[in-house]
């Protein structure tokens, strides 16, 4: 079974997360990924730790498989000329310096798209590449307004524990690649694939979004519950916490079935969806109660039974020990490195890539001699 993406040759400059995750998804597609790194210390995550495994870091391994490694130091000419002859070989550019950086060292998409007019180059930055202004995930959740959405009514605005600009801008970027890809096998076009991670965050506001332009309702936290439809939130048990999803009237009879309170359907502050977000206090008001006097295990049972989306409040320990994870063997001889697999299969295919993370400069050679017939320049560092 063909992989969508073999044959499509990726040059990644990118580092630390939302890059690498990008070009992670693209090596696990198929796609020969060939990261650049500094000889001196490389992707700035191997650095980020603990934890460690064998000396080398879980957040490094996390967003690397697939990809072989070259160091080249970009500050030197003759691995400067490398990296460009490598360029010219490419389908694919992805850097997430910050703006102008790689236009200073030759390897802006100008220059390269000019020598490669096929080349499909993609930047992610903060703030997109004609602003140039440095962008961190904690800056850009935070001017997104996520935040103020996020938390308890009365406690303060709270950053999403996932690093989501990163990981959004880097799915943005596959995104605006395959479909540049697409076009390109329709016209023979390159393209330039601007990614801004406040631009990924801002359109995660939907709903949230649309209330406040359309309807001047600004959004504010509100814990665990839905804005818009109730029940749909967390309730504390006996011994834990239930999220409960009552997402239609149908569910709601059905609901109050399970709670025995058939009157309750026919309540007037609770008989639709819009008078039970109206009256949402005084429902959990009867509710929170409830769900107090059973452990979560005997809730779950009762409300899965009678087809009641819902679930525990897991802790990620609790997440994983569940979870498929697909399996590499570590760079530098550890034990086994284990991650999270692509978010989605094709046919029956595997849902990574076959090779695992790489030790800096660990392919020089044999990337060298397939892209360029071993042509190169002295070794980098």
């Amino acid at each position: 079974m063909s992989a969508p993406l073999a044959g499509i040759k990726v040059l990644d400059f990118s580092r630390v997360l939302s890059g690498p995750f990008a070009t992670m998804t693209l090596a696990d597609l198929g796609a020969d990924v060939v990261k650049v790194e500094d000889p001196r210390a490389g992707d700035d995550t191997r650095g980020f730790g603990p934890p460690f495994v064998a000396g080398v870091s879980t957040y490094f391994l996390s967003v690397n498989r697939g990809k072989r490694s070259i160091a080249l130091d970009l500050k030197k000419p003759d691995d400067r000329a490398t990296a460009r002859a490598l360029a010219e070989q490419a389908d694919v550019v992805i850097e997430n310096f910050r703006p102008g950086v790689m236009e200073r060292l030759g390897l802006g998409a100008e220059a390269l798209r000019a020598a490669n007019p096929g080349l499909i180059y993609c930047c992610i930055s903060g703030f997109g590449r004609a602003v140039d202004r440095p962008g961190y995930d904690l800056m850009v959740q935070g001017l997104s307004g996520i935040p103020s959405l996020t938390g308890a009514a009365d406690g303060p605005p709270n950053k999403c524990g996932a690093s989501v600009a990163d990981l959004v801008s880097g799915s943005n970027a596959v995104q605006g690649i395959l479909a540049a890809l697409f076009r390109r096998e329709r016209t023979g076009e390159g393209a330039l694939v601007d990614v801004s991670m406040l631009d990924g965050q801002l359109a995660l506001l939907t709903y949230h979004a649309s209330a406040y332009v359309n309807a001047g309702k600004v959004p504010g936290r509100i814990g665990n519950a839905h804005p818009s439809i109730h029940p749909f939130c967390t309730y504390a048990t006996a011994d834990g916490h239930i999220n409960v999803c009552v997402g239609n009237d149908s569910l709601w009879a059905t609901f109050c079935g399970v709670l025995a309170e058939p009157g309750w359907v026919g309540d007037p502050r609770f008989a639709t969806n819009p008078s039970r977000v109206a009256h949402r206090q005084d429902l959990d008001a009867l509710l929170a109660p409830r769900f107090a006097t059973a452990p979560t295990a005997a809730w779950l049972a009762a409300l899965e039974e009678a087809g009641i989306p819902c679930g525990p409040m897991a802790t990620v320990a609790e997440a994983l020990d569940g979870a498929t994870l697909v399996e590499h063997p570590h760079p530098a001889g550890g034990p086994p490195v284990r991650t999270v697999p692509l978010p989605f299969a094709i046919d029956e295919a595997r849902r990574a890539a076959e090779r695992g993370a790489p030790a800096l400069g660990q392919h020089r050679d044999e990337v060298l001699a397939d892209w360029l017939g071993g042509a190169a320049g002295p070794a980098g560092g």
